[in-house]
């Protein structure tokens, strides 16, 4: 693969096949984002399960102690006056019900980053299931997205709160900040990310559970993590 003169001189900064300690690796990776806008820094983790076993899904949600940088906006499909201006007051920027069911079969809108439902619409909201499933965009009980407690939820949203689930390689990926933070909030983000990976590790994994990580910034290369410094620093 071909890259820029910008990403092979990028490649200079660094020992590729070095393992860094998770400081060492946030603060290459912040010198190696350099591009002409605020790049966002994703983590990736290889997990030692078997995507294909029901059983070793690894998937659900943490709140970022600094956020992640980015503003969501937020669709909330809600059916009583009370739960509608709640959501409105706690900074959802769209809530309703049929009409936005319809404004999105008919019109494919989509200018939301989340979407938060009450159990009642489920059943209304499950008609675009095909439509927000593949985006990652239905709301989920076991995520907490389906919930009586829409203000907490949106407060968590925008506070921080990222969704995640392995793909079929048994790899996470997470948007853990933005270039401009600072080293230690970038670090603090990816500790409170790694603890709550390890907090809902399936009890039918076996073996070794996180086999590498990765941080890399949108337009950089990766740097890889030392495991075992990453482990201990979750302690």
């Amino acid at each position: 693969m071909k890259h820029s003169r910008r990403y092979n001189d990028l490649l200079k900064e660094y020992d590729l096949k070095k393992s860094y300690n998770l400081k060492d690796a946030v603060e290459n990776v912040k010198k190696t984002a350099n591009a002409k806008f605020d790049e966002t820094i994703e983590v990736s983790i290889k997990l030692g399960i078997d995507p294909r076993k029901s059983d070793q899904i690894v998937r659900g949600s943490v709140v970022l102690p600094n956020g992640t940088g980015k503003d969501l906006k937020i669709l909330v499909f809600a059916n009583d006056e009370n739960t509608i201006e709640e959501a409105k007051t706690a900074g959802a920027e769209y809530v309703g019900g049929d009409e936005y069911i319809e404004k999105i079969q008919k019109e494919g809108w989509l200018d939301f980053d989340t979407v938060v439902s009450v159990p009642q619409m489920m059943s209304k909201v499950g008609k675009i299931g095909k439509i927000l499933g593949p985006r990652g965009l239905m709301p989920n009980p076991k995520l907490g997205t389906v919930t009586t407690n829409v203000k907490e939820v949106i407060e968590e949203i925008k506070k921080g709160r990222v969704e995640f689930k392995n793909d079929k390689t048994s790899n996470l990926h997470i948007p853990i900040g933005k270039a401009s933070f600072d080293a230690e909030k970038l670090y603090a983000n990816i500790i409170e990310f790694v603890k709550e990976i390890v907090r809902i590790k399936p009890a039918a994994v076996k073996g070794t559970y996180i086999k590498s990580a990765f941080i890399s910034p949108t337009m950089g290369p990766s740097v890889k993590v030392d495991v075992s410094e990453l482990q201990q620093a979750i302690l």
